[in-house]
This record gives structure tokens, C-alpha cells and sequence, in this order.
């Protein structure tokens, strides 16, 4: 069997906040002994409520940030073994969308400028004519090259920053919640782009979104975060979810035509405080079906192909 183009192992990061001269400080763990893989050509979904650790996961993924331990590798080669000069050279390889385009293109440069700036990480000048054909990509004209970005609508930003991401000619890009930003109507367009051009190139994505639905439409694998565990890995985009925090995300999306439309289901209960997990399952106090045994340790993510961590599953 291939290797995965991604595989972490373990992945975990923990956060220190607070101390001084009045304050204790306190750990956070932001992503707790993540394991996944994303094969090529592969669209993974990585789906949770915010604040579940979705973010610092991609992040660690890229190693934008130092996972606390665990490994990353991104094909067989493991990254975290890796030295800052010879993880540039793998940079090329890997890209990241960013969910806001208000916040992610700096206003001081013009698109030609944003788009020569993975050009300029690697120390070399982007190859004639790259910029206009990477606007031409992504549907935008050669002519907004010359633009600053608040010259630009918010879809035409986002357009920006995926042809940013596809400078160097990735394999692997990261989208992290890239239409969340954006107006319903956009956000269509952004996703057929997105696919279009995973067609096109042969790219792989992982993608970070808080919506199971849209999830489930552009994705052919999806993984459930909550309070920095994997909860649950769907095998398929179809595949009726097994742990309750999944049923009910599925049960909280809104679908646009009312004969689909089911009843709304809230999660009940408070998140507990990431700074102080409960002994058992982390979702065991919002759970209609939690036990004592839910309360009392903590499930293990098992069961082949469609692995959930939970004592008491669908």
C-alpha cells in the first residue's frame, strides 16, 4: 500500500499562559495525541466546533508551529527531524489558504507583490510571466496585479490568496475555513474553484471548517475534533456518523431546502474549561448518553475503518 502524503503521529500541543509575579501559571492542551492521514490526491475534512483545535492542528501539520511532541511526516520524510534550511527547501511543496483575506494579504503590497513573496522566502524571483498566469488560474485578470488589496472585493482577496498558495506549484495545501469570511454566494464559487483546481493539478487538501455539511459536500474523508481529540474519522463524506458530538453537529446544519429540513438539536451543557479536562470523556457532561463509565475514563479512538472514540456509539 502508498504511503500517505501526510501522516502525524501522536501530534500533541500544549500551550503556557499566564505566570508573573501574581499569576500562577496554567497549560493549555490545544491538540491532544492526534494521529491521521491524508492520502494523495485526497480532499480530508477536519471538522469541530472553535476553539476544538483545528487551526493549531493545520498548523502543526505544516509545522508553522512546534508540535509539543509527535511526529509529522509529509512523504516518508519526517518534518520535525528536520533543519530550518532543509524544511524551506520542503516548503515548496506545501501551501496554506488562510481563512480571512482581509487579514492575510499584507495592504502595503500589490497582488504582484503578494504573489512574489513565496518567491522571495526561497530567496529567487518568481519565472516570467508566473504572476499572470497564476491570476489567470484563479480567474482574476493580469491587470489586477498592479491592485492593492483593498482595492479588491472579498472574493477577489480569497482568489489572491489561493493563487499565493499555488506560487511554487504545491502538492499539499492547508485550507483553513477559506469561505468563512465570505458571503454565501462567494463562498460557492471559492469551493468550484477549489475543486476545479484539485482536479487540474492533482492536489491534495486538508480542510479546516466548524460546518459538517459543507464538510461532508467537498470532502471524501472527514475528521471530528473536539477539545483537541479526534472523536471520530468518517471513512466516507456519506457515512452515518457514529459518536453522538457528530450526530448532533449533523442534526445543528441548516439545509436551504425545507423538505430536508430537520429539527434543530442545540448542544446541551458547558464546554468544560481546556484548561482543566475532566478525568473521562471530554464531552461526557453535553452527552445524552454519557455513563459513569463516560465519566470515568477516557475512550479510545478504535474500530477499523470507522473509528470513534466513545463507550457507547451509534
Amino acid at each position: 500500500m502508498a504511503e500517505p502524503l501526510i501522516r502525524a503521529e501522536a501530534l500533541e500541543k500544549r500551550f503556557q499562559t499566564g505566570g508573573g509575579l501574581l499569576k500562577k501559571p496554567r497549560a493549555m492542551l490545544a491538540v491532544r495525541g492526534v494521529s491521521l492521514s491524508v492520502e494523495r490526491g485526497e480532499v480530508a475534512g477536519v471538522v469541530g466546533e472553535s476553539g476544538c483545535g483545528k487551526s493549531t492542528l493545520a498548523r502543526l501539520i505544516l509545522r508553522l508551529i512546534e508540535p509539543t511532541s509527535g511526529r509529522i511526516h509529509f512523504d516518508g520524510q519526517d518534518l520535525t527531524a528536520l533543519s530550518n534550511t532543509d524544511l524551506r527547501r520542503q516548503r515548496r511543496r506545501m501551501a496554506m489558504v488562510f481563512q480571512d483575506p482581509y487579514s492575510s494579504l499584507d495592504p502595503r503590497f500589490t497582488v504582484a507583490e503578494v504573489l512574489a513573496e513565496p518567491f522571495r522566502v526561497q530567496r529567487e524571483a518568481p519565472p516570467a510571466g508566473r504572476i499572470a498566469a497564476l491570476l489567470d488560474q484563479v480567474g482574476l485578470s493580469a491587470k489586477m496585479a498592479d491592485s492593492f488589496p483593498h482595492q479588491l472585493s472579498g472574493g477577489q482577496r480569497q482568489r489572491v490568496g489561493i493563487a499565493r498558495a499555488l506560487a511554487q506549484a504545491p502538492d499539499f495545501i492547508v485550507l483553513d475555513e477559506p469561505t468563512a469570511s465570505l458571503d454565501v454566494s462567494i463562498q460557492a464559487q471559492i469551493i468550484a474553484l477549489l475543486s476545479e483546481l484539485r482536479q487540474r493539478l492533482g492536489l491534495t487538501y486538508l480542510f479546516i471548517s466548524h460546518d459538517l455539511g459543507l464538510v461532508r459536500y467537498f470532502c471524501d474523508r472527514v475528521v471530528v475534533m473536539y477539545l483537541g481529540a479526534v472523536v471520530e474519522v468518517l471513512p466516507r463524506a456519506d457515512a452515518a456518523p457514529r459518536h453522538p458530538y457528530t450526530r448532533t453537529l449533523m442534526d445543528s446544519t441548516f439545509a436551504p431546502d425545507p423538505r430536508q429540513r430537520k429539527v434543530l438539536r442545540a448542544l446541551e451543557g458547558e464546554i468544560p474549561s481546556a484548561f482543566d479536562l475532566p478525568k473521562g470523556c471530554a464531552f461526557a457532561v453535553r452527552c445524552p448518553r454519557a455513563s459513569d463509565a463516560c465519566r470515568a475514563a477516557r475512550p479510545v479512538l478504535e474500530g477499523g475503518e470507522h473509528p470513534v472514540a466513545c463507550f457507547h456509539p451509534f
